[in-house]
């Protein structure tokens, strides 16, 4: 565990925090007014290697070799400027800070960060982190690089989980849920829809899934995984016999066959690292998945209104509906697409650049 230390002054700034992989939806933008809860677990940081925020450059004022320097490989809105190698922190783990009231900023619901760190150590009164809570943002503090540093917590040492316990530990996401909004209609707090970070994930896994499928149509498993790719696999490939076959893949799970030539897997929570299979020697191209999200699709779980089997017991009251069901048919994130797309170097062939470029106009009739 670690404890960040103002780099001024040498204040502590965070309660003791354990370091994890950095979660794929930290730049989702969901939805309009949408109050997005807390990015990180209470406890952990993670470390973002992209810079966050201004200043900003268009395209046009980049060189491509710079682009390519920096992992962009095709052509993007803007790109900041900012430090890069922020440590990600939940807003109720800082200590010792106050925010910068000429740094708030205009944005729509809270703070979004657009004018660089907007909190200060309390002590010194140098500029540390940027505090974010604006709607449709998910809420965080950004440690800045050259600002703060962190230093081991004494006895203390966090070991990763081993693969298997965390296929045995580790916790499901469901694929729905409630997101809660300032106002919907009839003074509604909340609506009932897919996941954002199912979302998230899955516009990050289809970047993978086009690299894998060299311009050929994939086929996928029925059930949850059909649901979440199928339709924007089949809308963004050409038609034709089945090309290649991605399959669920990972700890606990039977070893793929020789011929399943994409493989969707797990990424580790702790470490960031993709699950690999050992005893493969045919290469297969891995598409990552969140833990959460990969777990919900090799074992789904059912929402039974009653129990499965019996009657509850009779002193036992039911004061909860069963979830509801969304209104409408998933669809992938698709800045989260495109975003994961201009990062991989195979997004150069001529196939794959002219889809990123029709992603990038976009269509009422595409599947996003």
């Amino acid at each position: 565990m670690f404890v960040f230390l103002c780099a001024g002054c040498g204040a502590e700034l965070t309660v003791p925090l354990s370091q994890v992989s950095l979660p794929v939806h930290t730049r989702q933008q969901y939805g309009d007014g949408t109050r997005l809860p807390v990015l990180m677990e209470s406890g952990t940081f993670a470390v973002d290697p992209d810079p966050w925020g201004g200043p900003w450059r268009t395209w046009d004022e980049i060189d491509p070799g710079e682009a390519e320097a920096r992992g962009i490989y095709a052509p993007v809105h803007s790109l900041p400027d900012s430090t890069t190698g922020a440590s990600v922190i939940a807003p109720g783990d800082i200590r010792g800070t106050r925010l910068i009231p000429e740094k708030l900023g205009g944005s729509c619901c809270g703070l979004d960060g657009a004018d660089g760190p907007n909190m200060a150590c309390e002590a010194c009164d140098r500029p540390v982190a940027t505090r974010i809570d604006d709607c449709s943002l998910w809420q965080a503090v950004r440690l800045a690089s050259d600002a703060v540093h962190r230093t081991p917590v004494d006895g203390s040492h966090d070991a990763p989980l081993s693969w298997a316990e965390l296929a045995t530990t580790g916790q499901e996401t469901p694929p729905f849920e409630a997101i809660p909004v300032w106002r919907g209609p009839r003074g509604a707090t909340h609506y009932w829809s897919w996941s954002p970070q199912w979302e998230a994930a899955a516009g990050q896994a289809l970047a993978h899934l086009l690299v894998a499928s060299q311009g050929r149509p994939v086929t996928v498993p029925d059930g949850s995984t059909a649901d979440v790719f199928r339709r924007t696999l089949d809308a963004l490939l050409p038609p034709g016999p089945p090309g290649r076959r991605a399959v669920l893949a990972g700890p606990g799970q039977p070893s793929p066959d020789a011929d399943d030539g994409i493989l969707l897997v797990p990424v580790h929570p702790q470490t960031g690292r993709t699950w690999a299979p050992a005893d493969r020697t045919a290469p297969a191209h891995l598409v990552p998945l969140p833990l959460g999200v990969w777990l919900w699709l090799v074992s789904p779980q059912p929402h039974l209104p009653v129990p499965a089997s019996g009657r509850l017991p009779q002193d036992v009251l039911r004061d909860d509906p069963p979830p509801q069901l969304p209104h409408s048919l998933f669809r992938a994130d698709r800045h989260m697409l495109q975003y994961t797309l201009a990062r991989l170097p195979a997004v150069r062939a001529p196939w794959l650049r002219t889809l990123y470029e029709t992603l990038a106009q976009g269509s009422p009739a595409d599947p996003f």
